[in-house]
């Protein structure tokens, strides 16, 4: 009866090992289920990143290709031992532990070969094609620029001659505007009184009208007539001989500030434009004395440009 007990006792033992040592083998076989399915997604992730690289590179399309085939040849390859390993009932927790654990680890050393080989070739084509395309723009860009001073350089040596042609030319016509105003003064100075005396000398000379001039500031009656012409006097200055009027000409206000003494004064008048002078010989408070010149021959004396229509 002991001898019954006791082999039933270790016949109960054995059993409780043999099932401890199956649960074992399945939580083992769900552990790798779950690193195999882990590892396959790893694998499609690996896949979508070469399927995108292979997008931006063409050239590495091939071996992008081969390390793809190479990673699902050996992922099936190490599942088809895994399934094998898993099939015997000998195996240990250990020994299953120890399996996925390598599995693992050439899973990880496997894809970052591929990262790093693909990162190289990568930054090699970069290296290689991307710079000696920007080297052969940057030559021709400095061609163009090399190009484009030559023709600045040229156009700036014809302005340059340019100005120094211009500059002589501007001083030429300076000098003569010069002299010809030194010539114009000359014949007015000459052709004008600066006293009672010389109007007379120009009078007897008979090319002009002369009609003396003695007009007075009054702002009651501000314009005095003179001829076919009126003339207010608006200011005078007696210690600097200065004085300024408002000439009423055809309807046409014409005012003349700050003028000097035996100044001529010149003004056009009439439809045919008859060229009038007048010169102040003295300048005294609210008072202007002096004379006013006009076209003796008003034919020949007008002024008046005829249009031809065309």
């Amino acid at each position: 009866m002991e001898n019954e007990t006791t082999t039933g006792a270790n016949t109960e033992k054995r059993f409780l090992w043999i099932w401890l040592l199956l649960i074992i083998c399945v939580v083992s076989i769900m552990g790798l289920g779950y690193s195999i399915s882990a590892t396959r997604h790893s694998v499609d992730s690996v896949q979508q990143r070469i399927s995108t690289l292979e997008s931006t590179a063409d050239s590495t399309a091939h071996q992008l290709a081969l390390y793809r085939d190479s990673s699902k040849e050996e992922a099936t390859e190490i599942a088809s031992k895994l399934d094998a390993v898993t099939q015997r009932l000998g195996v240990t927790a250990g020994d299953l532990q120890k399996a996925r654990q390598q599995f693992a680890q050439r899973i990880k050393q496997h894809q970052e070969s591929v990262d790093n080989k693909l990162a190289t070739e990568l930054a090699t084509k970069a290296s290689s094609t991307d710079v000696d395309a920007v080297r052969q723009e940057a030559v021709s860009k400095l061609a163009v620029v090399q190009e484009v001073q030559k023709d600045a350089d040229a156009k700036l040596g014809n302005v340059s001659n340019d100005v120094t042609v211009v500059k002589g030319d501007l001083a030429s016509a300076r000098r003569d505007f010069a002299r010809d105003l030194s010539d114009v003064k000359t014949t007015l100075n000459d052709g004008i009184a600066r006293n009672a005396a010389e109007l007379a000398l120009l009078r007897k000379k008979g090319e002009r009208d002369y009609v003396d001039l003695d007009i007075q500031r009054n702002p009651k009656t501000p314009f005095q007539r003179i001829g076919d012409i009126q003339i207010s006097v608006t200011k005078t200055d007696p210690k600097r001989q200065k004085y300024s009027v408002v000439i009423l000409a055809d309807d046409n206000h014409l005012e003349k500030r700050d003028r000097t003494v035996n100044e001529p004064v010149q003004f056009m008048v009439g439809h045919d434009q008859l060229r009038y002078e007048m010169v102040i010989n003295a300048v005294n408070k609210d008072r202007i004395q002096g004379y006013l010149s006009t076209p003796k021959d008003k034919v020949l004396s007008a002024e008046r440009t005829t249009q031809v229509k065309r």
